[in-house]
């Protein structure tokens, strides 16, 4: 872990921090809308498993149910086109700005780099929840029992590692800018 944290911090250069802060800014405002206005068009009114936090395997067969046959076909769609990338999008956002400040924030410490490693494990909760609501999406009306309860348990992890994420960044940006305060007071300034 120690090495992987080490290698995408050493790659979190300002080129690549604003770059993936572009492609964030114009996947949600390009392709975000419209992904979600074709998901709320076939939901039922019953919202989707991938932006609740909490719910139960009853709530994702009566989602199914709700979505029609059209719908449970869409939403599999979405998760194996729109969901491959825009996990990819927000996860090298926040890896990149995490290895970027860290250093800055904790600069003799090893313990900062790790922060980079929570949104990348966030995306991997990401993709199992796509796997796991997808699969009950498609096997519908068939039960998937396995795969209802843990949509669930992936979706709340995901929420609560990217919650974390954005604490982290929070946290680091004061830290970093600490740390510069102290550097210009030692040097006179």
């Amino acid at each position: 872990m120690q090495a992987l944290s080490a290698w995408l911090r050493e790659r979190s250069t300002v080129p690549v921090v604003a770059l993936a802060a572009a492609a964030f800014v114009l996947f949600a405002v390009l392709v975000l809308p419209a992904e979600s206005a074709r998901a709320d068009r076939f939901s039922g009114g019953e919202g989707s498993p991938d932006l609740s936090l909490v719910y139960s395997s009853a709530d994702l067969y009566r989602m199914a149910e709700a979505y029609g046959e059209e719908g449970r076909r869409e939403y599999v769609r979405a998760r194996f086109t729109f969901d491959l990338v825009w996990p990819l999008v927000y996860g090298s956002s926040l890896v990149s700005v995490l290895g970027w400040l860290s250093p800055r924030a904790w600069p003799a410490s090893r313990w900062g780099g790790y922060g980079n490693l929570v949104p990348l494990a966030g995306v991997v909760a990401d993709y199992l929840e796509n796997l796991s609501a997808a699969a009950v999406m498609a096997r519908y009306p068939e039960p998937s029992a396995w795969a209802a309860v843990l949509a669930p348990a992936f979706t709340f992890i995901k929420w609560g590692l990217l919650g974390l994420s954005a604490a982290l960044i929070l946290v680091t940006v004061v830290a970093a800018g600490w740390v510069r305060l102290g550097q210009g007071r030692g040097n006179g300034g």
